[in-house]
């Protein structure tokens, strides 16, 4: 299993040659499956932009692309109008949700309302490929791989859910958008977490940051590396960074994540990182 990031960071994009080393796209991971040819995705940021362009100049093809949503924040759906398979008419795309089976009446209705022709000039269901909205149980077995999901405390209707995939004997944890209420780290993200030879968590947060942030959603770094260590994982990356933190910072940041946990580092657009 292999994972690419194209967007990581949270709340919205930035640009500027202070943010060039670390990127400023927002949320977007690819997962590709070796032993399944295939490739899955976790959130639509703006991100995805560039993986859809990936997709097409690489003449990636397979019958359905499926995006997973931890949750429907703008800084993780935004980038969706701007994905160019979205645009092929042969293209199935699924718009999945893990853990909200039965909670989310209408999951068409989100998506179709940011492109209402107030806020975009084409509708989505003028777009051309043949979308399939699913909300699923909290876990799944997906062509071959077992998917888990978690929920998390995030400012979102129904929070956010974290991810567990298991697959060619390897697991891989992704909890982004996810807060340890005043700072008691979350035992339901800890178990999700169980093992894993990857853990992706959101890090939003330096310690003092999460005093004045608290409420908000979202971790320090220190929580991520408390839940590395208590869940047993192999390797820990930190994403979701915060908008004003340029590439001095979050290398700072960096600095002294490795030093609570070696085996850490911080996610940047375009880094690919094989799992186990």
């Amino acid at each position: 299993m292999k994972v690419k990031f194209y967007g990581v960071r949270g709340s919205l994009p930035v640009c500027g040659r202070e943010f060039e080393r670390y990127g400023g796209n927002t949320t977007c991971i690819r997962i590709y499956r070796e032993n399944a040819h295939r490739i899955a995705i976790i959130d639509a940021g703006t991100g995805i932009r560039n993986l859809g362009k990936e997709i097409i100049n690489n003449g990636i093809t397979q019958n359905i692309i499926n995006i997973f949503f931890s949750h429907f924040h703008w800084d993780h759906i935004q980038g969706l109008p701007f994905f160019a398979p979205a645009y092929n008419k042969d293209q199935r795309i699924g718009i999945l949700a893990m853990g909200r089976r039965e909670k989310i009446t209408n999951l068409k209705e989100i998506f179709s309302m940011q492109m209402q022709k107030e806020y975009f000039p084409i509708g989505l269901e003028t777009m051309g490929a043949q979308f399939e909205f699913i909300a699923y149980g909290n876990k799944e077995q997906l062509y071959g791989a077992i998917v888990t999901a978690a929920p998390q405390h995030h400012l979102s209707p129904g929070g956010s859910y974290g991810f567990r995939v298991e697959d060619e004997a390897v697991t891989l944890a992704v909890c982004t958008d996810a807060e340890h209420m005043d700072g008691v780290i979350d035992q339901n993200i800890v178990n999700l977490a169980r093992g894993a030879d990857l853990l992706i968590h959101d890090g939003q947060y330096t310690a003092e940051e999460y005093k004045k942030f608290r409420g908000w959603g979202h971790s320090s770094y220190e929580h991520a590396v408390a839940v590395a260590i208590k869940a047993n994982v192999k390797k820990l990356i930190i994403t979701h960074h915060d908008p004003d933190h340029n590439d001095d910072f979050l290398d700072s940041m960096e600095y002294e994540c490795q030093k609570l946990f070696p085996n850490s580092i911080f996610a940047k657009e375009g880094m690919e990182v094989l799992v186990g």
